[in-house]
C-alpha cells in the first residue's frame, strides 16, 4: 500500500463515528438505517462519513431501492494488515 494512501485510510479511521461505522460493518452488511440507529447521527452526517470511507476504498456502497448497503472491502482490510505487519517492534529500543 502506497503511503498517500495508507494516509487517507487512517485519517478515516481517526474519527470516531469512522470507526464505530467501521466496527458494526465487520459484523456484515448493513443499511443506511442500520448504521443511522447504531452510530446516533443524523442521514447528512453519515452520507458524509460514507463518503470519505468510500473515497478511501474502506467501504463498499450498493444501492437497492431507496437504501444504501455498506459492507468492508476486505481486498483493502487485508492490505492494511499486511503493510502493519512489515512495522517491527524492537523489543530495546528507547523511547
Amino acid at each position: 500500500m502506497e503511503d498517500d494512501h495508507l494516509i487517507l485510510v487512517f485519517k478515516a479511521l481517526s474519527d470516531p463515528n469512522r470507526l464505530a461505522i467501521v466496527r458494526a460493518l465487520d459484523c456484515g452488511e448493513k443499511c443506511a438505517c442500520e448504521l443511522l440507529e447504531i452510530c446516533a447521527i443524523s442521514q447528512p452526517t453519515l452520507s458524509h462519513h460514507m463518503k470519505i470511507l468510500r473515497d478511501c476504498g474502506l467501504v463498499h456502497t450498493r444501492k437497492l431501492g431507496k437504501w444504501s448497503y455498506y459492507t468492508l472491502s476486505c481486498e483493502l482490510l487485508n492490505d492494511l494488515k499486511k503493510t502493519i505487519s512489515k512495522f517491527s517492534c524492537l523489543e530495546n529500543s528507547t523511547h
